[in-house]
Order: structure tokens, then sequence, then C-alpha cells
């Protein structure tokens, strides 16, 4: 089962590990998806903001991202180039580290985990690796983020994936609706819209 064509727009409440709210818009390209988005959280008693920029080819492959954030220490910006291969810039620099990454991976964002499931297309039962490119919401720092996903039993129209990213010792189950966005993150967010 496919999905449907992104929505105009979503949102996601976070809760738990952190306070805040996320918007995010879409808009389609000739040949991708843009996708513009927004978070603002705060977090262990600091509060940040997060503007981002992501656009995507037409196998959902993340092309590029410009992030920017605020918080009480300053406002930080971040700019992210891929070749849709798995090479990638951080700031104009080859980052060699990020060597076979396709997906950008917002800490910020309930969003973003919504590329791979997109770009990988399981079928039930099927599993992939998905290193992403990390993005810390605090520092905008990047470093990459090995992870895990297997499709399991689909749940009425809604696609159902064990996810795992061993780095945080964290697994859960993701459930995401008919156009492929998480309908709740366990610990982290909720749809909101």
């Amino acid at each position: 089962m496919s999905f449907q064509a992104p929505p105009a727009t979503a949102a996601w409440k976070h809760r738990e590990s952190r306070l805040g709210f996320e918007v995010v818009y879409f808009q389609p390209l000739d040949e991708g998806l843009q996708i513009y988005g927004c978070t603002t959280a705060i977090e262990d008693g600091r509060t940040w903001v997060i503007e981002y920029d992501i656009t995507l080819d037409a196998t959902w492959t993340t092309r590029g991202a410009r992030i920017t954030g605020r918080s009480a220490s300053g406002a930080r910006s971040l700019l992210l180039e891929a070749d849709g291969s798995g090479r990638w810039q951080v700031d104009g620099n080859d980052a060699p580290h990020l060597r076979g990454c396709l997906d950008v991976d917002l800490e910020s964002s309930a969003m973003t985990n919504a590329l791979p499931v997109h770009r990988l297309n399981l079928p039930v039962d099927g599993h992939a690796a998905a290193p992403a490119v990390y993005v810390r919401a605090g520092d905008l720092s990047v470093e990459r983020l090995e992870q895990q996903y297997v499709r399991t039993s689909d749940e009425n129209s809604h696609q159902r994936y064990d996810y795992s990213a061993p780095a945080f010792a964290f697994s859960c189950v993701l459930v995401y609706d008919e156009s492929g966005f998480l309908l709740a993150y366990p610990g982290l967010a909720t749809r909101a819209a």
C-alpha cells in the first residue's frame, strides 16, 4: 500500500520528554517536495525554536536542508547539501562521516521520521537500515544516527513499523497515517492536525 499525497499542513504536540509544538507545510515541486517547519519547545528547563526548510527529490531522498535555531545562548544556522547518493556537505564542507545517509533527522521534529518510510517503501515484513544525518536541537550539531525500520502488519489503513536507534538504546512502534506521517511518536509527540 503506497501513501496518499501529503496534506498541505500537519502539526504535532510535543509532550513527555519536552513540551512544545511543531507545525509543518508541504509544497509539491516538479520533481519532489519542499517542507517548511517550525518547532518551539521547552526541554530540561531550556527553551528553543527550530525552523527548517527541507528539499526532497521525487524518491523522498533528502537533497538539502536549511536549519536555524534560537535559544538563550543565541542564534545558529546550518546548511546541509546532499548529492542524492549518500554524499553530504555541512556548511559547504565535505562530511565523510555522513556517507551513505539519505535522510535528515531533526531531533526537534516528529515529521522527519516520515522521510525514510516514504523513501524505503517497505512491504509488510520488510526491513532496512536507514542511517540518517541527525541534527541536535540545542546546538545544531550534526552526527550520523544508525536507525532500523521493520514494517509490521498494517492496522486498518495505517502502516506500522518497529523502529530502533541503538545509539540511544531506543525502540518503539511507529504508526503512520494514510499520507505516511506519524500519528504518535512514543514519549515525544502526538499528531495534532
